[in-house]
């Protein structure tokens, strides 16, 4: 029997279930609604953690993994997999794009989270005291914010004791872009530095946008992981994946003005050194502040909304000269 925040499942079993989450909204309290497929497989396996909707607008990994959780057999199954279709379903049904609309808390961003806290700060609370002991895995799927442009990447953890497994499989996804991450606050980056699973962040698609080509590729992701992990049959899996490049340094420029931003960068673009990266003005059209790139690099992901404030992130950018490129699929 396999049991998952209190819920119990025999081999072979699959479920649709709500995990529901006690929160505090004026003065009352309520549940606090995320729906989730829990499968237990009949083999032996790995148990991994697939989450979408983290940020509620980012949305092609929510269809991807309706499809994935409503297809996967248990009698085909290796191990035990948790489906959240969505985590943030107050900021979906909100139109809220990236934070939880109750208390503006970053899911990736603000963990550990509280018991007893505020929404956001339950919601990530549940999942250290439910999860992050209990999986082997996890994968936290994104997309490029309402004012962000991306080229497909992901970002895998610098933590020590799981940074080779999380390595291992970022190079089975069909994803261009492997980039190293420093962060620790976010949900796969605090679960892998303070309770040693390893994980990835994956990002397809943005603006808002929710295009098939996206739900498809993230659906596609999703089997690859599962095929990698040694857990599932390959559905849509033997076409070879794309050429990788391993990305140890990136560079992520933010604002130090408040203004309007102007920029002609586009996503997978290459700059170089000493060029312009875009620059703020006032409301007037006197410039305050120009940006140039540090370093030769590519573009990640950029900011392409007029209004800034500071510490708002203009534009990511891997470092060329520490790329390695990796030819195997």
């Amino acid at each position: 029997m396999w049991k998952i925040a209190g819920f119990s499942l025999q081999p072979g079993e699959k479920r649709r279930v709500t995990i529901e989450i006690p929160v505090e909204e004026a003065g009352e309290e309520k549940m606090y609604p995320m729906p989730a497929t829990l499968i237990c497989g009949c083999g032996k396996g790995k148990t991994v953690l697939i989450t979408a909707g983290i940020h509620a607008g980012e949305y092609p990994a929510i269809p991807a993994v309706i499809r994935a959780a409503g297809e996967i057999q248990p009698e085909e199954l290796n191990g035990n997999l948790i489906f959240i279709h969505c985590v943030n379903t107050s900021g979906f049904f909100k139109r809220t794009f990236g934070l939880v609309p109750e208390d503006d808390f970053n899911l990736n961003g603000q963990y550990p989270g509280k018991e007893g806290g505020t929404t956001g700060e339950r919601i990530a609370d549940y999942f250290v005291r439910n999860f992050f002991d209990e999986i082997d895995f996890m994968m936290d799927m994104h997309s490029g914010g309402q004012q962000e442009p991306l080229t497909p990447c992901l970002f895998y953890p610098l933590a020590e004791a799981v940074t080779e497994e999380a390595l291992a499989a970022a190079r089975a996804l069909d994803i261009p872009w492997l980039i190293a991450s420093t962060a620790t606050a976010g949900q796969y980056s605090y679960a892998a530095n303070y309770h040693k699973v390893p994980g990835l962040l994956v990002e397809r698609g943005y603006g808002g946008f929710c295009k098939k080509e996206w739900v498809d590729a993230y659906y596609r992701d999703i089997f690859l992981l599962l095929k990698h992990l040694e857990m599932y049959g390959d559905v849509d899996t033997e076409e070879p994946v794309c050429k990788k490049t391993v990305v140890p340094r990136t560079i992520y420029l933010t604002s130090d003005t408040k203004g309007i931003w102007h920029t002609d960068l586009h996503e997978n673009m290459e700059v170089a050194r000493g060029e312009l990266l875009g620059y703020c003005t006032d409301f007037y059209g006197e410039v305050i502040k120009k940006y140039y790139a540090e370093e030769d690099g590519v573009v990640f992901y950029y900011n392409t909304g007029l209004s800034v404030e500071e510490g708002t992130t203009l534009v990511a950018y891997g470092i060329r000269e520490y790329m390695i490129a990796d030819e195997a699929g």
